[in-house]
């Protein structure tokens, strides 16, 4: 009688019970193929933290978060203005500094209301040549600080004259009259006059009102 073959179907579905289930998907997670797959610590917190910052810019629906924009908006502006006043006005007062180390023949660096102060006191005093040289440099630097006229080294009162009155047509005659008035005192040792001085001080007092539209001229 012929021996009995055992056939072994391949094809059944195997279907093991709950728990002998969990033991064989257990038993294939332990392979070392699938533990050198699994993330590290590292790649844990990397992946929190890249998650937490695209939070930051991005609200409920996938769209840049208003708020967080706003904010970074407001840090940038406040960093341009910082940096206007640190670093933009200390630059334009170097500059004017420069500028008027050679104004007329001599260093100066004060400011117009220094030198209309300094030349009241002279006017108080008698001094008519300090009076008559403080108060027209008081002008040309006056027009310097409103940028309506830029007073560079080695400028002569007469050019300043000449240039100023390109913005002020109306004052030519007086401004060359202020001129003359500042070369005597200054380059021929004129004693300088009462009525000088007062003549400088309204034709100062006029150019104050100027108001001109037009770039500044360079004297």
């Amino acid at each position: 009688m012929a021996d009995r073959l055992t056939v072994i179907r391949f094809d059944v579905p195997v279907d093991p019970s709950s728990p002998e289930a969990q033991d064989w998907l257990r038993g294939e997670l332990s392979r070392p193929e699938y533990q050198s797959a699994k993330p590290t610590w590292f790649d844990l917190a990397s992946k929190a933290v890249q998650d937490w910052i695209g939070s930051l810019f991005q609200g409920p629906g996938g769209d840049a978060a208003p708020v967080l924009l706003l904010v970074v908006v407001v840090v940038i502006a406040g960093l341009i203005v910082a940096a206007f006043f640190l670093f933009g006005r200390p630059r334009i007062n170097r500059r004017s500094a420069l500028d008027r180390r050679a104004l007329f023949g001599a260093d100066e660096a004060r400011s117009a209301a220094d030198l209309r102060a300094s030349a009241e006191q002279a006017a108080r005093q008698g001094d008519w040549v300090t009076a008559v040289e403080e108060r027209f440099r008081a002008i040309a630097v006056s027009l310097d600080e409103r940028t309506l006229v830029h007073v560079t080294p080695g400028t002569t009162a007469n050019e300043f004259a000449l240039q100023t009155a390109r913005i002020a047509t109306d004052e030519s005659e007086a401004l060359r009259r202020a001129a003359r008035a500042f070369d005597e005192v200054r380059y021929l040792d004129r004693p300088g006059s009462e009525s000088a001085y007062q003549h400088l001080v309204a034709l100062d007092q006029r150019l104050q009102r100027v108001r001109v539209s037009v770039p500044a001229v360079t004297a």
